[in-house]
């Protein structure tokens, strides 16, 4: 004990000898942004577990809550809309969130929703709360694989109809009358698109065969300032790129949760046509979701005028 104690005060003595308290501080406080930067992602982080444990106090205490609350049949009723107020509350206090175009959303049968990916989908998040609260429906998703992997995601996935899906299974939620979202461009958008919001689609077109199967229309979805709220490391996007090749899961750094304002358009209903292959339809909506970023989104995005549109309309700013 004596000889740690001695080995202790002899590094303590080292280190104030050698370290300068007043630029100590300093590299602190100029460090300290960059250390909020990544920081602040673990809010969307810290907001799904908050969900889960949610989902799960009322999955395991139903019988007590639903002596108190009126619902229907549906098990998981009471649960999402608990969860879905949480996500919308945060939604319009942290982003001012709006949703352009809800009129081309229909308010009943069955419609295939096709989104940007950013960096995180918080914005779809946003938007099924919002649909879930106004409009009495929920939004299926189709989640990549390696999500279900994470402690607590299957709860989620239940509760909120989050599959890996396939063509049939997609194909047969929408014949079933539901909405549907899915983003062509998945996880590989999400880890290298940038502030410039290019489509990374690399000739996807299992969205495009869904629609077709299920002869529903496909709305384009685009959410302004996405890519300012949560960015990638912009550095080693090589080492990254084959990192994420090797092993399919996300593996490039976000930094970012910054309050920029955010508002989703949806664009109008592109109709089911049997005329077309799954090939032409996916141009169709590619261009379609092209020129809805181009009248919407500043590029290339800037975070300072994103947090600028807090205090501004609708119309892009130049």
């Amino acid at each position: 004990m004596d000889l740690f104690h001695n080995l202790t005060m002899s590094v303590q003595i080292f280190l104030s000898s050698y370290i300068d308290l007043d630029y100590s501080l300093w590299l602190y406080r100029i460090l300290l942004p960059l250390i909020i930067t990544f920081l602040l992602p673990f809010v969307f982080v810290a907001l799904i577990y908050i969900s889960f444990i949610v989902l799960f106090v009322y999955k395991m205490h139903r019988q007590v809550i639903m002596r108190h609350v009126t619902t229907d049949r549906n098990f998981w009723t009471f649960g999402r809309k608990l969860v879905a107020a949480i996500w919308d509350a945060h939604a319009r206090i942290y982003h001012g969130y709006e949703v352009i175009g809800m009129e081309n959303l229909p308010a009943e049968g069955p419609a295939l929703i096709v989104y940007y990916h950013g960096a995180i989908p918080i914005d779809m998040y946003y938007f099924n709360s919002r649909v879930m609260l106004q409009s009495d429906r929920l939004i299926y998703t189709v989640g990549d694989r390696f999500l279900f992997k994470l402690p607590g995601w299957g709860l989620l996935a239940d509760a909120f109809h989050i599959s890996p899906g396939t063509v049939q299974s997609c194909s047969n939620i929408l014949k079933e009358g539901n909405l549907l979202a899915i983003s062509p461009g998945g996880v590989y958008e999400a880890q290298f698109g940038d502030h410039y919001y290019e489509l990374l689609w690399r000739n996807r077109t299992g969205f495009a065969k869904v629609a077709l199967e299920a002869k529903v229309p496909i709305i384009p979805f685009f959410t302004q300032n996405l890519r300012e709220g949560f960015r990638q490391v912009g550095i080693f996007r090589r080492q990254f790129l084959w990192l994420y090749n090797a092993i399919r899961i996300p593996v490039c750094p976000i930094y970012g949760g910054f309050p920029v304002k955010f508002r989703t358009y949806l664009g109008k209903p592109i109709p089911y046509d049997p005329n077309v292959t799954a090939e032409e339809l996916q141009l169709k909506v590619a261009l379609e979701l092209s020129e809805l970023i181009t009248k919407h989104q500043r590029i290339p995005g800037s975070i300072l005028h994103g947090l600028l549109d807090r205090f501004r309309n609708g119309k892009k700013q130049e």
